[in-house]
């Protein structure tokens, strides 16, 4: 990038950009004094209950509250879906009551009576022969050279086959939910669980006045200092965020209203299906030369938007069609990385697949077709896969499809590529330099858990040539300057992008106050191991507070922003991963025994969280290939497994190995920030699923890889 003063510090100049660091707030979490939104118990608190539709399709034809208005305890009560109003799918907000204790909440809700007259629901999709043509939308036909050509040319090797995942449910542990908090001068203070924490009071607000409850924006505070989980799903205040406030307007006290673990499986948010019928061609060397597609899939009532196949490798001549079904399942919400796994999963099967037929090791095939992924990240690919082929042992264990050794154990390796866009978000954040020497950074941004506040602290910190814990970083507030919403992998990026201008400006006004005193001028001053000192001269130099004393009585304030001068971040990155099974053929249980991940992501703030970021999409992808599904009874229309009991995830001992390698250095850094949190979640589902292929030499067709899937593959026995 051009030279420019806010540039980020070469790497011989980083003190702590690119190191491997604890996060700062480590010790608040372990320790249990993180204060999560359901750790908040305002004096007075009240709970709040919602009442739920039992039918996935329903019109309320009454609401009566009189009872629950009676019952002791109770202070409020609101009707979110009156009479005449129709239910889409089961779990919708009926009514909610606020309580003194819960079990008073609980007895209210339940003595609320509703009349609903039941209506036809459609929650099955997987089978598109079957969906009425009332509940699909084809997105249209997108064609690209001459995919005909392609598929009749009689040297062509050609694979057909079915492949898909399902509807899997947000599964955040702490889940949705407010607690609302009026004063007594009409202003409303909320603690929420969310991504978005600049965005709550125009939410909240706009809600507010939807519902005839007048309260300007400028009067409404949202806060969320720790969230336990967002993936996506909590963006939005929500339905219930609101009516919490309404319940502590009514009742004149504040009111907690959590979703209970079932409410929250069902209607909380949900990553939509996809499932698709495809045809491939390659010349007899494995160029990639035709693509046939039709796929579809549901996230609910709501568009679901239309997967981008074939993924990555763009097949010259292509056809494609994809059809949205609307189903009575619950609201499909943005789940990390946005139709991105579900690409991936179909296309990487089929070119698995077409590798299998070709006798072509997949590593060998996708270097055979790099030159159709986009052009900045062939390079880049075709180091990931060296590097991971090398981590993996790729040559050791990999072995042409289906395990040929003795026994019921059948070991595979599968292979699979992804990218992301991730550049950073648009947003604020103050730096504030004390005459005393103290130092703090605040933003309306917000920690998911993923280092924000580390990242912060080490980009402000770097810049002064400060230690970490001479920069306090205050962030989770609306009071703060405006931040964006943490999703897209848009904020790490976001954020150091706007501390380091911040800080850059406050330190150039630090020098030039500090300058006179050690009889040189601004622009040769650096801020270094706590001193501002000449360039080339250590001799000649004053402590941090010595320098902060100059300042006099007035404090240094910036604000810095992002956009601005400069372009330190960027966009656009690449990964590749590699999944190593064992597969026991006479129970159907994969094992998994590791994972390699090879990612880059611009230049790398904290290695440590950075890392973390990959381990996390792992753990992820391992739950999504092997374990999740929201089951859906096909005749009462509602979920089957909304608990921790038959919802599986992958405990620690489901796993396997991590192995995890960032591509840092030169060809990397110089591209600036780029976001993580999406791109290593990608892969896994296609990596899982091509080493099942490669272990047992037929593919299941479909996530998650069950034990009864596996097995009946292998009873069918038909090799892809």
């Amino acid at each position: 990038m051009a030279e420019c003063k806010y540039n980020w510090p070469k790497a011989r100049d980083r003190e702590l950009i690119g190191h491997s660091i604890d996060r700062i707030d480590g010790p608040e979490k372990s320790s249990g004094r993180a204060k999560y939104t359901y750790d908040t118990n305002r004096p007075g608190l009240l709970f709040g209950r919602l009442v739920t539709c039992p039918y996935a399709h329903a019109k309320v034809n009454a609401v009566d509250t009189s009872k629950a208005g009676k019952m002791p305890g109770v202070k409020a009560v609101v009707v979110i879906n009156g009479p005449g109003s129709e239910i889409q799918w089961a779990g919708d907000l009926v009514a909610a009551v606020a309580a003194t204790t819960e079990p008073e909440a609980e007895d209210a809700a339940r003595a609320i009576h509703v009349e609903y007259q039941q209506l036809p629901h459609l929650v099955q999709e997987e089978d598109l022969s079957k969906v009425p043509a009332a509940s699909q939308k084809p997105l249209g036909e997108q064609r690209q050279g001459d995919p005909e050509k392609a598929f009749a040319d009689p040297n062509a090797v050609i694979v057909e086959g079915y492949y898909g995942l399902p509807v899997i449910t947000h599964c955040c542990l702490e889940s949705h939910g407010s607690v609302a908090e009026w004063t007594a001068d009409g202003r409303l203070k909320t603690w929420t669980s969310t991504q978005y924490v600049s965005g709550g009071p125009g939410e909240f607000g706009a809600g507010l006045r939807a519902q005839k409850v007048q309260v300007d924006d400028k009067d409404i505070e949202t806060i969320c200092q720790y969230i336990g989980g967002g993936f996506g799903s909590k963006f939005s205040v929500d339905r219930w965020g609101i009516v919490a406030a309404q319940l502590a307007q009514q009742a004149k006290r504040p009111v907690k209203l959590m979703l209970d673990r079932a409410t929250e499986l069902e209607i909380a948010g949900a990553r939509p299906s996809e499932y698709a019928k495809i045809r491939v061609a390659a010349s007899k060397d494995g160029t990639l030369t035709g693509w046939e597609s039709e796929s579809w899939g549901t996230g609910g009532m709501g568009p679901s938007g239309a997967p981008t196949i074939p993924y990555v490798i763009d097949v010259p001549n292509k056809s494609t069609k994809h059809t949205q079904v609307f189903t009575n399942i619950g609201p499909v919400r943005a789940w990390r990385a946005p139709n991105s796994p579900q690409a991936c999963l179909v296309t990487m099967s089929a070119f698995d697949d077409l590798a299998a037929k070709l006798g072509m090791d997949p590593l060998a095939f996708l270097r055979k077709n790099i030159n159709l992924a986009p052009e900045f990240l062939r390079k880049s690919y075709l180091e990931e896969l060296d590097k991971a082929s090398e981590l993996a042992e790729w040559p050791k264990y990999w072995h042409p499809r289906g395990d040929k050794t003795a026994g019921p154990i059948k070991r595979g390796l599968g292979v699979s590529l992804h990218t992301w866009f991730g550049r950073g978000h648009a947003g604020t954040g103050q730096i504030t330099v004390r005459p005393d020497g103290s130092v703090t950074v605040q933003s309306g941004t917000q920690d998911l858990g993923t280092g924000t506040r580390t990242v912060i602290n080490i980009v402000a910190a770097d810049t002064f040539g400060l230690p970490l814990e001479a920069v306090e970083v205050e962030i989770g507030d609306s009071r703060y300057p405006r931040d964006g919403a943490s999703g897209g992998s848009t904020t790490v990026g976001g954020v150091s992008a706007w501390t380091r201008r911040g800080a850059v400006d406050a330190r150039n006004e630090l020098f030039a106050a500090v300058a006179p005193s050690l009889g040189t001028t601004p622009d040769q001053l650096e801020a270094r191991e706590g001193h501002i000192r000449v360039k080339g001269d250590p001799s000649k130099s004053l402590t941090w507070k010595q320098a902060c004393a100059k300042l006099g009585v007035k404090p240094i304030q910036t604000l810095g922003r992002n956009p601005g001068p400069c372009d330190l971040i960027s966009g656009g990155v690449g990964g590749v991963q590699i999944a190593d099974v064992s597969v026991d053929t006479e129970t159907g249980i994969v094992k998994m025994n590791r994972m390699v991940a090879v990612q880059d992501c611009g230049l790398i703030i904290d290695m440590k969280t950075a890392e973390s970021q990959v381990f996390g999409a792992l753990i992820m992808g391992v739950c999504y290939s092997l374990y999740e599904e929201k089951v859906m009874d096909e005749t009462l229309g509602i979920m089957l497994n909304p608990n921790m009991e038959f919802y599986k995830l992958a405990g620690i001992g489901d796993i396997g190995e991590f192995k995890v390698h960032m591509m840092t250095g030169p060809g990397y850094d110089e591209r600036g920030v780029i976001g993580l949190g999406e791109p290593p979640v990608i892969s896994p589902g296609a990596a899982i699923s091509n080493a099942v292929a490669n272990a047992i030499g037929v593919r299941v067709p479909t996530l998650p890889l069950t034990p009864e899937k596996v097995l009946a593959a292998l009873e069918k026995g038909a090799v892809a």
